[in-house]
């Protein structure tokens, strides 16, 4: 049996289909060129290649411009260099000249005519020296070559034709080693040319795909947060450069955003949760007053019991409102210089009769000269919620302080009790809108006032914390101070 070279295939080894193979390679090949292209026609559309691409042109313009620009100064520095030698040597053999005496003349004419052949230099006084017979040119300085004055070769000179006496001296030097040094200016500078040329190009359409990256980064996490990923974030190169800086102000703001669109949700959340119940209380003294009509009995303490509800309800309802109006800083246009020392004595007045009602103590521990910038009402009412907090929450015998001291550039504002205080694990979600911890579900209130609080706090850029008072609780807020005037 004969085996040829085909046979011999590894076992296990598929063998493909060399036309189906063809074709998938033309598929892929295909898609990839297809990518590039269209990967290609955005960048073209991109403004940071837009812009490379323009400041590459204008200094490729700007380099030429002032290369021609130098070649021009080159070439008439040559040029004003070599009239001066030929000006120079003229002057020389006119001064060997006297009337009459024209051997000295010759003698230097025909020792510079030896040392130098007709492709270095030419010398010619009218048929009596020189190293060449030069045709009748009039007087002046000329660019000439070797056939204009009938020699042979492709030679350039500059030429001086004046007037001794009787005769007519010329005088060229060779040009050439101005035009070779200008030659090689002149491919240097093409040299150059390409170069930067290809510099501006490359470097262009590197910092131009960079810089599109980065938008790209910015784009696509703009894309995913407009598609629900609020969690997305735009990548920090580190660079400290502009973009960065946009970054930066860009995932901050997507910080609040997402801040606020949990925050709504929360409020949804609590809203459907909370007042679920006082609003089917509502439906059922509604439907029992109702029945109670049609019965013919006496309704009227069903109406004001439903009266009731419907007015907790609209507080609620207020207090949201209000809560959202400071938390989009609504109420700034009406700040001022505001001393929290005088607010602490609109409290005191007000809430120390109201605190011995309860069976309980107030007063204000310390206080200092505290001016900053806010809104008198929207600082009453902080404390005012926080005191009465302490008052509703606190049983008899417990002892409320209102306290506040200057640390450094800020004002201290202290409210404390000696109650039963919150546990560690709910002080931070109680400031969340409705949100009650269990042991004060059966006081009145909707929930909202430390959330009030927490609005009016944010809008004055201060700082608020809850404590253990060991026993009780400690609410303390930080407001910056105004800078004093000097």
């Amino acid at each position: 049996m004969r085996l040829e070279q085909d046979d011999f295939r590894p076992i296990g080894v598929k063998i493909s289909n060399p036309v189906r193979n063809s074709k998938s390679k033309s598929m892929m090949s295909s898609e990839n060129r297809a990518h590039f292209s269209a990967s290609c026609s955005s960048l073209r559309r991109s403004t940071p290649f837009r812009l490379a691409v323009t400041f590459g042109v204008l200094f490729v313009v700007a380099f030429v411009f002032s290369g021609a620009i130098i070649y021009h100064m080159l070439r008439l520095g040559l040029g004003r260099d070599v009239d001066q030698s030929l000006s120079e040597m003229n002057s020389l053999i006119v001064s060997t000249y006297q009337p009459g005496d024209t051997e000295d003349l010759i003698n230097t004419l025909n020792n510079y005519a030896s040392f130098q052949s007709t492709s270095d230099g030419l010398y010619s006084l009218t048929e009596l020296a020189g190293n060449f017979a030069a045709p009748r040119i009039p007087n002046g300085v000329y660019t000439v070559t070797s056939r204009d004055v009938g020699l042979k070769g492709h030679e350039r000179y500059r030429m001086q034709v004046s007037t001794i006496g009787p005769y007519s001296l010329v005088v060229a030097e060779n040009f050439n080693d101005a035009d070779e040094m200008l030659r090689i200016v002149l491919v240097s500078f093409e040299w150059a040319a390409a170069i930067v040329v290809a510099t501006a190009i490359g470097g262009g359409v590197f910092l131009a795909v960079r810089a599109q990256a980065r938008l790209d980064r910015v784009a696509n996490t703009m894309n995913d947060v407009s598609h629900g990923a609020l969690d997305a974030r735009i990548p920090i190169s580190g660079n400290g450069d502009d973009l960065d800086t946009v970054a930066i102000q860009i995932n901050a703001a997507l910080e609040r955003l997402q801040r606020l669109v949990e925050s709504m949700r929360q409020v949804s959340a609590d809203i459907a949760h909370d007042l679920k119940t006082p609003l089917n209380r509502l439906r059922l003294t509604l439907d029992a007053a109702v029945a109670g009509n049609e019965q013919q009995a006496d309704v009227s303490a069903l109406l004001d019991e439903a009266r009731n509800e419907s007015d907790r309800i609209n507080a609620t309802f207020e207090a949201l409102l209000r809560i959202s109006q400071i938390e989009a800083g609504a109420r700034k246009e009406r700040f001022q210089a505001i001393d929290i020392d005088a607010v602490l004595s609109v409290i005191s007045e007000v809430y120390i009769d109201v605190a011995e009602d309860a069976g309980q103590s107030f007063r204000i521990a310390a206080r200092a000269p505290a001016v900053i910038w806010g809104d008198r009402d929207l600082l009453t009412q902080m404390i005012a919620n926080l005191v009465e907090n302490a008052i509703n929450h606190c049983p008899a015998g417990t002892r409320i302080t209102l306290s506040l001291r200057r640390q450094e550039d800020r004002a201290i504002l202290s409210v404390t009790d000696t109650g039963p205080g919150i546990p560690a694990e709910e002080r931070d979600k109680v400031f969340r809108r409705l949100y009650r911890i269990d042991k004060s579900r059966t006081t009145p209130g909707s929930g909202l006032g430390l959330s009030l609080v927490k609005a009016i706090a944010e809008l004055h850029s201060a700082e608020i914390a809850l404590a253990d008072n060991r026993p009780g609780l400690r609410v303390s807020i930080a407001f910056p101070l105004m800078p004093e005037k000097s």
